[in-house]
């Protein structure tokens, strides 16, 4: 293996991590960390000091052969490989160990992320088969299990004798995901923020309804940019920070994909994929795809850019936005402006972003990891809502990506379109995948991500095959239906009889959650803090 330095430039074997060995360093995009930490401390802290994210010192990269041969293991494996490359400071065996549990029976299918082949060239990559069904599951079966073994390391070395508070600002997916992670891991508790009325009837049900000792669910008043604004306040907010470490023995950290230990495991999926796609005969090894990702956040494509920076042949990096277009926009312009956007709410939920954390991450690495740069347009985006970059930057940008938006009425028209050409069930988010990837698509076959099943937007997915529009009230019969029932109306209607388990059982399981909470950083601090009481 070959490493790159933090400026991209090629180093030495001898220099690269040796598994296990605190070997590579994590900084931050904005320059304000002066002392290096190793992977364990990353995923502790989760957002680094002066609100700027964790990068990696330098980046491994995969020869080709290693890339191919991936796909002679299994994926717990794959992962574990890939961890090692990045030079964990965790023992090899600690490490294996870990992904056998992360991605084991859990997962209802023993490939963890199979690949769907549409036609020859054109490859839905599931990443949905877990324990809540959505993609956050590639992360957040891995991440809580790090950051356990992590704490436990910094507790043995004498650097940690407190516990942790997980606060998590969601979208939809995240959140469960999350909970369903940490329930009952010792030494954390964890809280969960979704925006009241923003996620589907499923995503509801299956945050209030989470079981665990150590868990804690809040609606919040507003949408999911007010929750994301508020969390990252309180995780500015020192004097509350200082005030539950003397209170509970508490500190905060964060399980959102601004913590590097979200993003390692989603460039492992991509590296596989790729590895899967040349044994399986769809692609000659060596020869570039191209991958489309529905993302709001940033962080599910910007794992696709790692990969490639890694080594892994992908070409293009299509990014695929619902009617919050503000990447989109970005991408094509160079400007990010949200100062007079207005959040729309569409059938794709988890998309309903308008400030995207992992942008930041991207930037600093397509600027040549200037940190100067970033705070300066981290400042105009927090001031001025709209920041612009430079011409290099924007060139470096155009040359990984292209971009398109696909309308709430498309988005739902392309759910029919796919089923009735190939008899496969998809939901609005990988909808929006799938028509960005035939927009954009040159002659490379194509790797769409698709990050959620069907069933947990099952009233957008009735309304796309009654070629229902966008947000038009369900039939009087259908609309009393919850969204178990609805469910099983679609299996029934279409034959997709493959609703997981864990969304076919919700109507039965208790609701433990109902409070509701403004989206100030007051609001949030005081209902934290409440929660640790209760917890204590």
């Amino acid at each position: 293996m070959t490493y790159l330095n933090a400026e991209g430039c090629n180093m030495n074997d001898s220099f690269a991590p040796a598994a296990g060995v605190n070997e590579n360093f994590y900084s931050d995009t904005r320059g304000l960390v002066s002392d290096p930490v190793p992977f364990t401390k990353a995923v502790i802290d989760g957002l680094a000091h002066g609100g700027g994210l964790y990068v990696p010192a330098h980046v491994p990269t995969l020869s080709i052969d290693e890339i191919c041969s991936l796909a002679e293991m299994p994926y717990s494996k794959r992962a574990a490989t890939v961890y090692r490359a990045f030079g964990v400071d965790l023992p090899t065996e600690r490490i294996e160990a870990l992904m056998e549990s992360a991605y084991g029976d859990q997962f209802d299918d023993e490939r963890i992320c199979p690949i769907t082949s549409l036609d020859e060239n054109t490859h839905v990559l599931e990443l949905w088969h877990g324990p809540t069904s959505a993609f956050k599951d590639m992360a957040l079966q891995c991440l809580p299990r790090f950051f356990s073994a992590s704490a436990e390391a910094l507790r043995e070395r004498g650097e940690l004798d407190h516990d942790f508070l997980i606060l998590v600002a969601t979208s939809g997916d995240t959140g469960k995901a999350a909970l369903e992670g940490f329930k009952n891991a010792e030494h954390v508790r964890i809280g969960v923020l979704f925006p009241d009325g923003g996620v589907s009837d499923i995503q509801r049900k299956q945050m209030v309804t989470t079981t665990g000792d150590n868990v804690q669910v809040w609606g919040v008043r507003g949408n999911f940019d007010d929750c994301q604004t508020g969390v990252k306040n309180v995780f500015g907010d020192e004097a509350y920070a200082a005030q539950l470490l003397s209170e509970h023995n508490v500190t905060l950290s964060s399980a959102n994909s601004i913590n590097w230990g979200r993003l390692m495991p989603q460039i492992v999926y991509y590296i596989s994929s790729y590895a899967e796609l040349v044994a399986k005969g769809k692609v000659e090894a060596g020869k570039p795809i191209d991958v489309c990702v529905p993302t709001g956040n940033f962080g599910n494509i910007l794992a696709a850019w790692y990969a490639k920076r890694m080594g892994t042949p992908i070409e293009m990096l299509f990014c695929a936005s619902n009617e919050n277009r503000v990447l989109t926009d970005f991408i094509n312009t160079g400007t990010y402006d949200i100062s007079e956007r207005d959040f729309a709410l569409t059938p794709s939920p988890s998309m309903d972003i308008l400030v995207s954390s992992n942008l930041e991450r991207q930037l600093f690495e397509l600027s040549g990891r200037n940190a100067e740069a970033v705070r300066g347009w981290m400042s105009d985006l927090r001031e001025k809502k709209c920041f612009r970059v430079d011409a290099d930057t924007f060139a470096a940008v155009r040359a990984e990506f292209a971009a398109d938006s696909v309308d709430n009425e498309t988005c739902l028209s392309t759910i029919k379109e796919v089923f009735d050409a190939n008899g496969y069930l998809i939901d609005p988010h990988t909808a929006v995948a799938y028509k960005v990837a035939e927009q954009l698509r040159g002659e490379n076959p194509v790797l769409i991500a698709s990050t959620a099943h069907w069933a947990k937007f099952g009233d957008n997915v009735y309304r796309a095959l009654h070629g229902m529009a966008p947000g038009e009230p369900l039939p009087e019969e259908t609309a009393a239906l919850s969204g178990c029932q609805l469910n099983e109306l679609i299996a029934d209607e279409t034959g997709q009889h493959n609703v997981p388990a864990n969304l076919a059982t919700l109507d039965a399981a208790h609701v433990r959650f109902e409070e509701v909470i403004d989206n100030s950083t007051e609001d949030i601090e005081h209902a934290a803090a409440a929660f640790l009481g209760k917890t204590n």
